[in-house]
């Protein structure tokens, strides 16, 4: 069954070169799971962590909005809490071994669901330098300007 995406971080694929890809599940409330699946998620400005001792991976600053149907039911809640990530312990050893180097940061791409889960896409990242953003959207800009004259 092809997954259905919610949401992406358009930013993150501007400001970073993606080396390696995860599937993580995410822990939300039901109301979360609900506002959620109806698009009211944000990944602009989040970032993944990792967290305590028995190591695990937490997204920090990712919006989900209150969800209104759920009333009086979610007084006090904060758009932006910490919600755990749900992945294996062999993936959580290969995120720790390649986070040693210094310059990589660990990046949520998508949201979507699959079948009746919702996921998230996490990526391990490089940041561009600006040099390197402009090289980017001048590749993009000939690749566009090849197809249109080809099409001809």
């Amino acid at each position: 069954m092809p997954k259905k995406i919610i949401a992406g971080n358009k930013t993150a694929l501007h400001d970073f070169k993606i080396l390696e890809t995860w599937e993580a599940g995410l822990k939300l409330t039901g109301a979360e799971v609900k506002a959620v699946k109806k698009g009211q998620i944000n990944l602009k400005g989040s970032y993944i962590t990792l967290k305590n001792n028995p190591l695990e991976v937490w997204l920090i600053n990712a919006h989900i909005a209150k969800y209104a149907p759920a009333g009086y039911s979610q007084s006090g809640y904060d758009p932006l809490r910490e919600r755990k990530l749900l992945l294996n312990k062999k993936e959580i050893a290969t995120i720790i071994g390649k986070k040693q180097q210094k310059t990589l940061t660990l990046i949520p791409l998508l949201v979507y669901t699959s079948q009746r889960l919702i996921k998230l896409e996490i990526a391990l990242g490089q940041g561009k330098k600006k040099f390197d953003k402009r090289e980017s959207l001048k590749k993009r800009e000939f690749d566009i300007k090849k197809q249109r004259l080809m099409k001809k």
